[in-house]
């Protein structure tokens, strides 16, 4: 890999980590058409380059977060204190699978375009199941546990290659009855801590990997890269969300899931 290509894939995390249409496939594809081979270095930079995406996301909700963090442990019970351990409800059922399937999602990202077809066409299913079966009659306010466990469950699929872990999780809130934006507002909070745990527990296996000072300038350039783009793709989006539907995201899942899949079967 070079300084090109990991600005090309910082740039591709950025735009996809939020935008529901995977940023592991369009990574896994990235990788594909740059003719990267697939070893421990690129695995470790796939997953540390969403932590451009994790900054971007703290940034642009740094008050949100705040306030959840202040509200959380104390009385009386407000809309963050709910909020925040709703978080964190979401979360174990994601964490979890993480740890028990391991192994066997790092096995899946040898044969990058086949999983990115076929996660991408999942994703399609799910967004146009969202928009046609979800009624968009609530808010965040009225958020329950078993909203959030809903959701959290949902995301499980998120860490599986090419799964959309926004489409996933924005799909499972509108499920539940939620409008666009409470959805992918709930979605991208609870997204934080387990792309904190996943690339803090990639970042212990930094010191492993051969000829690491010459691996990380090319990881600061993706996630600089993915950094920037990434804000700019939140705020894209929620406005975007406010308007229009997920069938433009559905469509173009569908699409690029199909062609990932010609050109596997076709060598």
């Amino acid at each position: 890999m070079n300084f090109f290509q990991s600005f090309l894939l910082g740039i591709l995390q950025g735009l996809t980590e939020f935008i529901p249409v995977s940023s592991t496939a369009h990574l896994l594809i990235g990788q594909k058409l740059l003719a990267i081979p697939a070893d421990d270095r690129v695995f470790s930079f796939l997953v540390l380059v969403q932590m451009g995406t994790l900054l971007s996301l703290i940034v642009y909700f740094w008050k949100d977060g705040l306030a959840i963090l202040r509200d959380m442990f104390r009385r009386p019970v407000t809309f963050n204190h709910r909020l925040g351990w709703y978080i964190v409800l979401a979360t174990i059922p994601a964490l979890a699978a993480g740890l028990l399937l391991k192994d066997a999602v790092e096995a899946l990202f040898q044969t990058p375009l086949l999983e990115a077809g076929i996660r991408l066409l999942i994703s399609a299913v799910l967004l146009a199941l969202a928009e046609r079966l979800g009624k968009r009659q609530r808010t965040l306010e009225s958020k329950n546990w078993k909203d959030a466990l809903f959701v959290g469950f949902m995301q499980i699929l998120a860490i599986f290659p090419g799964a959309s872990r926004s489409g996933t999780t924005i799909s499972a809130g509108m499920l539940r009855g939620f409008d666009r934006p409470s959805a992918a507002r709930f979605a991208f909070l609870m997204s934080v801590p387990v792309m904190l745990a996943a690339g803090a527990y990639e970042s212990l296996h930094l010191l492993k990997i051969p000829n690491l000072g010459s691996f990380l300038p090319l990881l600061a350039v993706g996630f600089i890269t993915a950094a920037i783009v990434g804000w700019l793709a939140i705020r894209w989006l929620l406005n975007f969300l406010g308007k229009r539907s997920l069938y433009w995201f559905a469509s173009y899942c569908a699409l690029t899931g199909v062609a990932c899949l010609i050109l596997f079967f076709s060598g």
